[in-house]
C-alpha cells in the first residue's frame, strides 16, 4: 500500500521507526534531566530565588504583564487577519491594477524583519517630533508582518479548492463575489484553519519583542523580576515562569484550533444514496412492451 506522498512503511520499517522513537525519547529525557541537574547544581532551585513569587505584588505584576501580552496579541491578531484578508482579496483579483500593488506590499512586508518594522513604527514618529507609547508601534509591526503572511495563507487556501467548484458556480450564473463568499471560502477555511492558528501562535510569541521598546509585557516583567539582587538575581526562575505561561497559552490556542476544526469537519454526514428506479412495463402507443 502507498500514500499520495510516500510509500507506507512495512513491518521492518515500522519496528525501526518505533526503535528510533524510543531512542529519541530517551535522548530527550536525558537532556532534560541534565539541564535540571545543572540548574540544581548552580543553585537555581534555592528557596531564596523563588521566594519573591510568594508576594502578592509580584503575582500582580506578572498578571499585568500577561494581560498586556494578551491585549497586544488580541488587537494585533484582529488587525492582521483583516489586513491579510484585504491583501489576499487584491492578490486574487482579476485586475492587474489591484493585483500588482497588493503583491508588492505582501512581498515587501514579508521581506522586512519584524524587529525592523517595530523600530520604524516606534522611532519614526519620534524622529518627526511625535511622542508615541510602545503599545501601538508593536501592534503595527505585528500587523504588517503577520498580515502579509496571512494574506499568502488565505490566497493558498482559496486556490486549493478544486477548480471545478468555481466553474460550476459560474456556470449557474453566480458573480465572483458570490462564488468567493458562498462556495470557495467555506471550503477554504477548513483547510486554512491550522495554518491561521499557527500564525496567531507565532504572533503571540512575537509580542515578546515589545521588551526592546520597553512595553511592560510578560517578558519585560520577567526580566525585571529576574534582575533583583536581594533574591540572588533569579533570572532562570523568572524565565521558567514566563516560559510556562507562554507554553500554556499556546497550548490552549492549539487545542481550541483542533476543537474548532473537528467541529467544522466532524459533523454527522448524511448518506444520500440514490434509490433504485423500479422497472415498469409501458405498452406505448404501438402496443409493444418497453422496459
Amino acid at each position: 500500500m502507498s500514500n499520495i506522498l510516500y510509500d507506507l512503511p512495512g513491518p521492518k520499517a515500522r519496528v525501526r521507526n518505533r526503535l528510533l522513537g524510543v531512542v529519541s525519547l530517551i535522548g530527550i529525557v536525558a537532556l532534560l534531566t541534565y539541564i535540571v541537574l545543572r540548574f540544581y547544581d548552580t543553585g537555581q532551585f534555592d528557596p531564596i530565588k523563588w521566594q519573591q513569587f510568594e508576594y502578592a505584588s509580584i503575582q500582580q505584576q506578572i498578571l499585568d504583564g500577561y494581560l498586556t501580552t494578551m491585549r497586544t496579541a488580541g488587537v494585533a491578531a484582529v488587525l492582521a487577519l483583516a489586513f491579510g484578508a484585504l491583501l489576499a482579496t487584491g492578490r486574487l483579483s482579476d485586475h492587474l491594477y489591484f493585483r500588482a500593488p497588493t503583491s508588492f506590499v505582501v512581498e515587501l512586508f514579508r521581506a522586512i524583519p519584524l524587529l525592523v518594522l517595530i523600530f520604524f513604527a516606534y522611532y519614526g514618529p519620534i524622529q518627526l517630533g511625535y511622542k508615541v507609547g510602545p503599545f501601538w508601534p508593536l501592534v503595527i509591526g505585528l500587523t504588517l508582518y503577520n498580515g502579509a503572511v496571512l494574506a499568502e495563507i488565505f490566497r493558498a487556501g482559496v486556490l486549493a479548492v478544486p477548480r471545478g467548484q468555481s466553474e460550476a458556480a459560474y456556470a449557474l450564473g453566480m458573480r465572483k463575489t458570490q462564488v468567493m463568499v458562498s462556495i470557495l471560502l467555506p471550503q477554504a477555511v477548513r483547510a486554512m484553519l491550522p495554518a491561521i492558528v499557527s500564525q496567531v501562535v507565532v504572533l503571540l510569541k512575537d509580542t515578546a519583542l515589545g521588551f526592546i521598546i520597553q512595553l511592560p509585557e510578560l517578558l519585560y516583567v520577567g526580566k525585571q523580576i529576574g534582575g533583583r539582587l536581594p533574591f540572588g538575581l533569579p533570572y532562570v526562575p523568572a524565565y521558567l515562569v514566563v516560559a510556562t505561561m507562554y507554553i500554556g497559552t499556546c497550548g490552549l490556542l492549539s487545542w481550541f484550533a483542533f476543537w474548532l476544526q473537528k467541529r467544522l469537519t466532524g459533523g454527522k454526514r448524511v448518506k444520500t444514496a440514490a434509490k433504485p428506479i423500479p422497472l415498469s412495463v409501458d405498452t406505448g402507443a404501438g402496443g409493444g412492451a418497453v422496459l
